[in-house]
């Protein structure tokens, strides 16, 4: 579904909601309507319209938030609310450019580290500050500053 076209992420996933009102296709388009109001919200508050780099981050913040509900669900018993979430985790996946491989994070990390001239853990700001927006809705930054936390180390 994802395109990185000239076509903006936002046109995306307008048509995707366009789509899947043809298609009668209510709980996808419930998921992308949830996805273009807080978008939407965003650029009000903010007086501002957002860029593909920040439409990644609201879906990754909006992905992050689904597996916490999951879990929460699943530990409450409630699988018919953890899978409500799954089955939207799915449809905000879809608007996602492909995740990062192992061997493709390692190379960005390694590229972050010579780049920011790091030399030990202070310096991680400086690196993860160069990694972000390559990570951006690719791989799980939290994750991947671990990583780059154990690379300083040693």
């Amino acid at each position: 579904m994802f395109s990185m076209s000239e076509q903006s992420l936002k046109a995306d996933i307008t048509s995707a909601m366009k789509v899947a009102m043809r298609a009668r296709d209510k709980d996808r388009l419930g998921t992308v309507r949830l996805i273009l109001s807080e978008i939407k919200r965003i650029e009000v508050d903010e007086r501002i319209e957002l860029d593909n780099a920040r439409i990644l981050a609201v879906l990754d913040k909006m992905l992050k938030q689904r597996r916490d509900s999951i879990q929460q669900y699943e530990a409450a018993g409630r699988q018919d609310l953890a899978d409500i979430e799954a089955a939207e985790v799915l449809v905000i996946d879809s608007f996602l450019p492909s995740p990062l491989s192992e061997q493709e994070i390692s190379a960005l990390m390694d590229q972050s580290i010579a780049n920011s001239g790091a030399e030990s853990v202070r310096d991680m700001g400086k690196v993860m500050a160069l990694l972000k927006p390559e990570l951006q809705g690719r791989a799980d930054v939290g994750a991947v500053s671990q990583l780059v936390k154990q690379r300083l180390s040693s």
